[in-house]
């Protein structure tokens, strides 16, 4: 604008300079402009380098990374199944799941869980010392054996597997079992797993010897008091089965012999010379057999037994002994009879001796067993030398 001039001035009042102009924009503006470009500025400063404020994703490395034993924190354990009672199975008519037990016995398996399939014969080693509820009828003396549901016997599932080939093989079976505790428990742990093992129906801790005797690999055996000739002043102990007896007495002395324990596949005449060679007497045994699905192994000692007649008759399992090998207590003579039953085997496939728990009988078996072996004979269990009616 034009300055004012001197004569237009009012009167009395002096000229005062105009203040300059201000600019367009003023200091607020400045401020705010200025914070703008700050903040534009850290964003570009935080887009141009990483993002510190997100966690990056891991990258794919062929091999761990290696943590200290010292700092890694430990995993905690994982929760246990529930373990159903020893024995017990799941599953209905399949495959059974058995949940074992922690074992003291040294060939147990402790916290195994075995699937077992009905459909195959032979019992898993591992559960070998459990009873198949299935198999097992209860009674006032105590567990019965008896054939499942569904067919299987306890002669099969209780058996011990072999190698099923058709060589030379002999089965020996040593009875008189749970009768001393030390002799007992000698035999279990001396014996090889391949030997059978009798017991004594009179013996003591009968169940805990079982499942010994099962925890090694043994296949056991029943034997069961019959009469033998002068009874009784030859007596083979209390609950004898006798001639003069009748059918309902014998059968309580057997269910009562039977139900000692469980897990044998077998039954075994202790003496009873007199009784097995009486068809009337044994018949209503054999019968009571073959309904239990159990076998049954005579000791040869009479040549007059009515067993293998009644055991066709009654479709049970029969094997019967070709000698008593320690009916002389000799290390020499025991060691005859053991090569007697070789050639025997050799010449016919198979034989069977018997023999009682007596120290020098367990000591000469065992180092018999390891040379045997060397010269390809095969020790089996007495069930894979039975003649099976129901195999044909």
């Amino acid at each position: 604008m034009a300055d004012i001039k001197e004569i237009e001035r009012p009167l009395g009042q002096a000229i005062r300079s105009r203040p300059a102009a201000k600019g367009r924009y003023g200091a607020g503006s400045v401020v705010a402009v200025l914070a703008v470009l700050a903040v534009v500025g850290v964003s570009s400063a935080i887009a141009l380098r990483e993002k510190p404020f997100r966690k990056p994703q891991a990258e794919a490395v062929s091999t761990p990374k290696v943590i200290s034993p010292a700092t890694e924190p430990a995993a905690p354990p994982p929760k246990a199944p529930p373990t159903p009672n020893a024995g017990s199975v799941q599953g209905g008519g399949g495959p059974q799941i058995i949940h074992v037990q922690p074992a003291e016995s040294a060939g147990a398996t402790a916290g195994a869980i075995v699937i077992h399939d009905p459909s195959t014969v032979g019992q898993d080693l591992r559960v070998a010392h459990l009873p198949d509820r299935a198999l097992i009828e209860n009674s006032p003396t105590g567990p019965l054996p008896i054939r499942a549901a569904d067919g299987r016997r306890p002669f099969d599932v209780y058996a011990r597997p072999w190698s099923g080939t058709r060589g030379a093989r002999v089965a020996i079976v040593i009875g008189g079992l749970a009768v001393s505790q030390t002799g007992t428990q000698a035999a279990i742990a001396k014996l090889p797993p391949e030997v059978t093992l009798a017991f004594a129906p009179q013996g003591n801790s009968i169940g805990r010897w079982m499942q010994e005797a099962r925890n090694r690999g043994h296949e056991i055996v029943m034997q069961v008091p019959l009469e033998p000739f002068d009874y009784p002043n030859v007596n083979p102990g209390r609950n004898t089965l006798t001639v003069e007896a009748g059918v309902d007495e014998n059968l309580k002395n057997l269910r009562w012999a039977l139900s000692r324990t469980t897990n044998y596949t077998t039954v075994m005449n202790y003496m009873g010379a007199r009784f097995v060679a009486d068809k009337t007497a044994m018949e209503p045994v054999m019968a009571e057999l073959g309904k239990r699905g159990l076998g049954y192994l005579d000791d040869g000692s009479s040549a007059r037994s009515v067993a293998p007649e009644l055991a066709l008759q009654d479709r049970v399992p029969l094997a019967v002994a070709d000698t008593a090998i320690d009916t002389e207590q000799d290390r020499g003579a025991i060691l005859k009879k053991l090569d007697q039953l070789e050639a025997t085997a050799r010449a016919k496939g198979f034989a069977i001796g018997t023999g009682s728990a007596f120290d020098i009988t367990v000591d000469t078996v065992t180092s018999w067993i390891g040379e045997a072996k060397k010269r390809g004979i095969e020790i089996v269990p007495v069930s894979a030398v039975a003649n099976d009616p129901e195999k044909g």
